[in-house]
């Protein structure tokens, strides 16, 4: 016990500020002042929409997670629960020799499961223990998976046991291997999801953390937990494509599968509304139909034998490959350049994306992980109709794509994205640059060259969706009203 009068050495989480009490980062700030045009008439929503209520329930504090009066506070530990690192040592410290007897009757914790001892001499009442994964690049799923598994059941069992608090250190320790960023991501979507789902539940949730963690948590915080609808709108292109499920566990496609009342018929036709089709049919799994190994059909490919079928398999398993390599990695430098965008919809409903060429520093920037990039983003979109806008405007030298990447881009993206890509209006065209996309389109693609609109005004464009509809750079409308007068709403008609 602490001697009369002096300061205690723990934390009242009282007096902590709430997620939704801290002020929004000065960069943001500013990036949503540059943005405002670009993101303030967004008719899309966000998977983690502005919910005040929730942001109440949230608390980032830099310390010992053992110091804090929750209710509970967790311990990441391993197998034997008697792992050495930062946060375990503090909690064996400050609790005192009794938790270590106590954990010897335990007999261990798999990974993913947690098990509860009392606090002892901490301020908190439990001490919630669980084992992180350990990661490998080999063996990523099974470890996104159980790390998952160890924030549900940490809350599972605070609702369970109507813990109205809990300390939630980073149950990913640096001795584990797992990435931060993307252990941070699995922590923050899984906790959001719960406090939707369970919104009487758990009254405090704190993210205990160290300094060198801090940077990486506050960064992702205002994805899953926007403070205002403008963060919502401004943090909605760094949401990561792989959210999860509605509990937040991470989507195995291997493990969707669903029994087809006649898995030997093989339908032409795509369902706009099943985003996984292909996967999802056991009788078009390479497994039920006896094919050969995949050695010889890639042998076969290379000779030109091999059937069109086989062809596009190889095909989706590739763009597969480019698809996980984009939800992996960290792409935020590409994605601060608001050079590709999800806008509204167009008079038909279809989605609208715009791309903007003066975005684009070519010759500075990484263009694998540009490529990477245009999946991430596209991967969700391109599976119902869609249109794109890309913007000419005052584009130069170095923002011209080479037309050996675009190639490339078309021949890895997925069937989907050139089937379903309805239109490609292409604003403020120069001669040259109209030159070179019926060279591209002519020779380089297939199938794109009647889908190209040229269109040398904003007027053109404002006829093919409402103006609400989509955010038009500041840069783009100047330059249309020097060159071919304002638009007025009344000038409007079918094109």
């Amino acid at each position: 016990m602490d001697p009369l009068g002096a300061r205690s050495r723990f934390v009242d989480i009282q007096t902590l500020l709430t997620w939704e009490q801290h002020q929004q980062e000065p960069e943001l700030q500013k990036q949503e002042e540059y943005d405002d045009s670009m993101v303030s008439q967004q008719s899309f929503s966000s998977p983690f929409p502005f919910r005040p209520d929730i942001n109440r329930k949230i608390v980032l504090f830099v310390g010992d997670v053992a110091l804090l009066n929750c209710t509970a506070v967790v311990n990441t530990s391993n197998e034997s629960l008697n792992d050495k690192n930062p946060v375990s040592d503090s909690v064996l410290h400050h609790a005192g020799p009794e938790l270590r007897d106590e954990l010897l009757k335990l007999k261990g914790c798999r990974t993913g499961e947690v098990k509860v001892t009392k606090g002892f001499n901490l301020a908190a009442w439990f001490i919630i223990h669980t084992v992180g994964p350990k990661y490998k690049t080999k063996y990523r799923t099974a470890a996104e998976s159980s790390l998952y598994s160890c924030y549900r059941n940490i809350l599972q069992l605070a609702l369970e046991q109507s813990m109205a608090s809990v300390g939630l250190c980073v149950v990913s320790t640096v001795k584990r291997g797992y990435p931060l960023e993307e252990a941070t991501h699995i922590a923050f979507r899984t906790v959001r999801r719960f406090l939707e789902n369970h919104v009487e539940g758990v009254e405090t949730v704190v993210f205990a953390v160290s300094e060198v963690e801090e940077p990486v948590y506050r960064k992702l915080l205002p994805l899953y937990f926007p403070r205002s609808e403008e963060e919502e709108r401004a943090s909605l292109p760094f949401v990561p494509g792989d959210i999860g499920n509605s509990e937040g566990e991470p989507i195995i496609p291997e493990r969707q599968i669903r029994i087809t009342e006649k898995p030997g018929n093989q339908e032409e036709e795509y369902e706009e509304d099943s985003l996984d089709q292909d996967m999802a049919q056991v009788g078009q799994h390479a497994f039920s139909r006896m094919e050969g190994d995949v050695d010889k059909q890639r042998r076969l490919i290379l000779q030109g034998n091999q059937s069109d079928a086989a062809m596009q398999k190889q095909h989706q398993r590739n763009y597969n490959r480019w698809l996980g390599r984009a939800r992996a990695e960290d792409l935020s430098d590409i994605a601060a350049l608001k050079a590709l965008y999800q806008t509204g919809v167009d008079l038909c409903g279809r989605t609208v994306v715009v791309v903007i060429g003066r975005n684009i520093p070519v010759s500075i920037i990484d263009l694998e992980k540009a490529l990477l990039y245009f999946i991430h983003v596209m991967d969700h979109i391109a599976v119902k109709e869609y249109v794109m806008v890309y913007f000419h405007t005052l584009t130069a030298e170095h923002n011209h794509l080479d037309t050996d990447f675009l190639k490339n881009l078309y021949e890895i993206v997925d069937a989907k994205f050139k089937k379903n890509l309805r239109a490609f209006y292409f604003i403020h065209p120069t001669f040259r640059a109209k030159l070179s996309t019926w060279f591209f389109t002519s020779f380089s693609v297939s199938g794109l060259k009647e889908k190209v609109h040229y269109l040398d005004s904003l007027r053109q464009l404002l006829t093919c969706m409402r103006p609400e509809e989509i955010d038009i750079p500041p840069f783009v409308l100047e330059y249309d009203a020097r060159v071919n007068g304002p638009y007025h709403q009344s000038q409007s008609h079918t094109l």
